[in-house]
């Protein structure tokens, strides 16, 4: 369980201990709790910000039922490797209903789904490709909890991908047998409002988002004003938050645009909005951490000379005119995603007294792809400077 300790002491030797928990992760399929704690100072008791309850997908009594297969572009590795997964599924679990997208390249051999309300229930959902294919997955399930997802990488890495797809016999075993355990990871819900603070939009329709909400000034050539609100709190004065934009990010988001513009790294198992801004033109205009039941709202300010882009996770989807804006909470329908080691080290190999491994995945997923602290002087620069 990733926890974090803080032991303060006082000039007459007396400690309190205050600890901060976040996710947990069982080794269940869908193993999930959340902790809260209050803390006590000479009989002041406060009691932190908790997140609001989770909405969590419900699993079958037993192994998945049905699986959805979302992948992106069919191109030749990608029908090479839905076959061998369809032939997989149909040789050792001849029961398992298996669903596809309408999509003019949908597989031979498995049911059209379609997502809504009134959808088929679906308990796995598995991906193929890249980084991206888990957004778009996540697009899918705008209402309503998220079924696990099963990721593999065709070749690409990326910090949604703990498996390749030469791994799937494998990791699709664990799953079956309960042994795999997930990593719920927050996602965004944004709304949209006018000048009036009407809510905009069909049927006053949300958007749930799982790395990043982006406010830019997109091909306009002209700075935007934008006005930053915190639980309905002015946060920044207009004229101080003139930049080409602002991010408000998950903490899966962190290592992704957020990161480019200068915002920290967060754990993806803690739950936080983080609020970055993109080239500001105040020095003093820096990345904040935010709780999640925290709502912020970005406004565009009356004064700004252009309009701008709102994108969801990469997707240029609104524009917001002076006076509009988006309001960004968290959403209570993560994103269960299966962790790598749970697939790689089963429980009862591990060693007595560590956890599931979620921090391990981390840990190994930015050292390996962001090379988290890496000197100029690599192995590779010291091979060239001796050629």
């Amino acid at each position: 369980m990733f926890s974090a300790s803080a032991v303060i002491r006082s000039s007459l030797k007396s400690r309190i201990l205050a600890r901060a928990t976040g996710f947990r992760c069982e080794p269940n399929w869908l193993g999930h709790r959340w902790k809260s704690c209050i803390q006590h100072t000479r009989g002041i008791a406060s009691a932190p910000v908790t997140p609001p309850p989770l909405q969590l997908h419900k699993p079958p009594s037993g192994p998945p039922k049905s699986i959805l297969i979302v992948n992106k572009h069919r191109t030749r590795p990608i029908i090479e490797a839905i076959d061998a997964f369809l032939k997989h599924l149909r040789q050792n679990y001849p029961n398992v209903r298996v669903f596809h997208e309408d999509r003019p390249d949908i597989p031979a051999g498995v049911e059209v789904w379609r997502p809504g309300e009134g959808a088929e229930k679906i308990d796995l959902i598995v991906t193929l490709g890249g980084d991206g294919t888990i957004l778009y997955a996540s697009s899918l399930f705008r209402v309503g909890a998220v079924p696990p997802v099963l990721s593999f990488s065709m070749g690409t890495l990326g910090f949604l991908l703990p498996f390749h797809v030469d791994d799937f016999a494998k990791a699709i075993a664990t799953v079956f047998e309960g042994k795999a355990t997930v990593l719920y990871r927050m996602r965004l819900l944004c709304s949209f409002f006018d000048k009036n603070g009407n809510r905009t939009g069909s049927d006053g329709e949300d958007w749930q988002v799982m790395n990043e909400v982006a406010l830019h000034r997109g091909s306009s050539p002209h700075l935007n004003t934008i006005d930053a609100f915190v639980d309905g709190q002015h946060l920044t004065e207009s004229v101080s938050s003139q930049s080409d934009g602002l991010i408000v990010a998950t903490p899966t988001g962190s290592t992704a645009y957020s990161l480019s513009a200068g915002g920290p790294i967060v754990h993806p198992s803690l739950s936080a909005l983080v609020l970055t801004p993109i080239c500001p033109r105040s020095l003093s205009f820096r990345p904040l951490v935010f709780p999640a039941s925290s709502s912020l709202t970005l406004r565009i300010g009356d004064r700004s000379r252009a309009s701008a882009s709102v994108s969801m996770d990469g997707q240029v989807s609104r524009i917001l005119s002076p006076g509009e804006s988006v309001a960004v909470r968290a959403s209570l329908y993560p994103i269960p995603c299966i962790n790598r080691s749970s697939i790689a080290e089963p429980v009862e190999d591990r060693p007595e007294g560590t956890g599931p491994g979620k921090e391990d995945d981390w840990v190994r997923d930015i050292n390996n792809l962001l090379q988290y602290n890496a000197t100029f002087r690599s192995k590779g620069l010291l091979r060239h400077s001796r050629d």
